[in-house]
């Protein structure tokens, strides 16, 4: 048996334009981009703490349309933060719809330009 040691490393996104998820996942977000090798197709990886996320441009075999309206009701990656307040305001500022959590938690849920579900909670 395997001892239980696993962390996560990265989590991939497909996107239709790096550019344009770049400008939410960077722009939005705060998420700093790093070194990508050329893997033959466009991508960014972006820095989660000790975390990875990677976004690949690649066409996506998912429905982008037609996901339930509150993320947490759809596979998604959560991501915490120290203070959730100011990832609501930047949210809003850029035209980013969320919905809160109805667990009753300091959490909030949103979509990339894709449709991608992220949910963002304060630790």
């Amino acid at each position: 048996m395997l001892k239980n040691d696993l962390i996560l490393h990265h989590a991939s996104f497909v996107v239709a334009n790096t550019e344009a998820s770049l400008a939410f996942y960077s722009g939005v977000l705060g998420l700093q981009q790093m070194e990508r090798p050329d893997l033959g197709f466009k991508g960014a990886w972006l820095r989660l703490g000790e975390q990875q996320l990677h976004l690949l441009e690649l066409p996506n075999m998912d429905p982008t349309t037609g996901r339930p309206a509150h993320g947490g009701r759809d596979r998604h990656v959560a991501l915490s933060t120290a203070a959730l307040d100011p990832v609501k305001e930047s949210l809003e500022q850029a035209g980013v719809p969320y919905t809160l959590s109805i667990s009753g938690r300091r959490a909030l849920f949103c979509r990339d330009p894709d449709g991608n579900a992220i949910e963002i909670l304060e630790r």
